[in-house]
């Protein structure tokens, strides 16, 4: 899937970047374009990708401070601006956009769903979000305005693909420590993801390729997302790596999803990546059904992404996806970090649909 990247606050500005890299360094050719968007001037100051500064008259360059209403309302105010930014980018081959943003911070929570609302009114394509959820020991105001904004741009993107810190560090390691971790995390994930289907890597042609229609497919129930990704060494014979198959996507998704522990979703894409002739359909297929009796989705579509590598890999993509115990600890913890006079302690799946932690607009 060819995408246009757009990094929204101090976190989606580096997420952004180490994807665009990715994907270079790789030589898959998914990224059409990055920009970073930002209302800090110094946070735009260390990235190697295009960047535009928002919000001068407002708060002169010093960001926003946490205040995601204040993100929201000028990223409102000047969506214009950062869409012009865009047009150079957004040629014919661009199939989605997608809006890299910390959705714990100020300009990154606010901003993106304000940014997502404004690209769908004027662009037919696809828009999707990379939120990131602040980690279980970061600040308050970084849960509180999480809540809010997970809430809002599930609703205005066209799907929310959810990332939370906890999921992708190292046991032990603070979230501060290991914010480069993550970010390579999530760009190998994520960028895996995108490229699926663009590329034949290695001479040998799949056998059943991933097309961005699968991954736009399995998107389209909306809400949240999640990906999940495990690899393991792989035998020459394809014959012998069914059970290896069926192990790395077990892996996938119970232990390396973005968000940990998701007990339901809608639709799901299963992507095996490696050298075609040590792919075994058997093992494929098991893996396929697998991943509909755990999920309980019956769309879950599947495929191959060519590789020159000794190592087979699942790739887990799961659509509609909102049934998460971790989920239902954040906002939970959002909820209760949320200081508003009405403070329900019901179940926490319905933030999504009651006023508890309120919209940003």
């Amino acid at each position: 899937m060819k995408v246009v990247l757009i990094g929204v606050g101090q976190a989606g500005g580096k997420v952004t970047q180490r994807l665009a890299e990715y994907d270079y360094e790789m030589g898959f050719g998914a990224v059409q374009g990055a920009i970073a968007v930002n209302t800090a001037k110094a946070d735009l100051q260390n990235l190697d990708v295009d960047t535009l500064l928002i919000g001068r008259d407002r708060v002169k360059g010093h960001g926003v401070g946490g205040d995601n209403e204040l993100g929201a309302e000028i990223m409102q105010d000047e969506a214009t601006e950062v869409m012009d930014g865009l047009e150079d980018r957004l040629t014919t081959e661009a199939e989605a956009v997608v809006i890299v943003a910390g959705l714990g911070g100020g300009t990154g929570s606010g901003g993106a769903p304000a940014l997502a609302r404004e690209l769908k009114r004027i662009h037919e394509m696809p828009v999707y979000v990379l939120g990131i959820l602040p980690g279980r020991d970061e600040g308050a105001i970084y849960q509180a305005n999480a809540g809010r904004s997970l809430k809002t741009v599930a609703r205005e993107a066209d799907s929310l693909m959810l990332v939370d810190n906890d999921a992708w560090h190292s046991a032990g390691e603070s979230v501060g420590e290991g914010f480069e971790e993550i970010n390579d995390n999530i760009a190998q994930r994520i960028g895996l993801l995108f490229a699926s289907g663009e590329i034949q890597a290695v001479d040998e042609v799949a056998e059943s390729v991933v097309d961005s229609s699968e991954i736009v497919n399995t998107l389209r129930p909306g809400g949240i997302s999640t990906v999940g990704y495990a690899s393991a060494q792989a035998s020459e014979d394809a014959g012998e790596n069914v059970n290896t198959i069926t192990s790395v996507t077990r892996n996938a998704l119970l232990t390396g999803m973005s968000v940990p522990n998701v007990v339901q979703a809608e639709t799901g894409l299963l992507v095996i990546a490696g050298d075609p002739e040590r792919i075994s359909r058997k093992g494929v297929e098991r893996a396929r059904s697998w991943v509909e009796e755990e999920t309980g989705s019956m769309q879950v579509r599947g495929g191959d992404f060519p590789l020159d590598s000794d190592r087979l890999a699942a790739l887990v993509l799961l659509g509609g996806a909102e049934r998460s115990h971790r989920l239902n600890e954040f906002m939970e913890r959002a909820r209760e970090a949320q200081t508003t006079a009405d403070d329900s302690r019901g179940d926490p799946q319905e933030a999504f649909q009651n006023d508890d932690l309120e919209d940003l607009f």
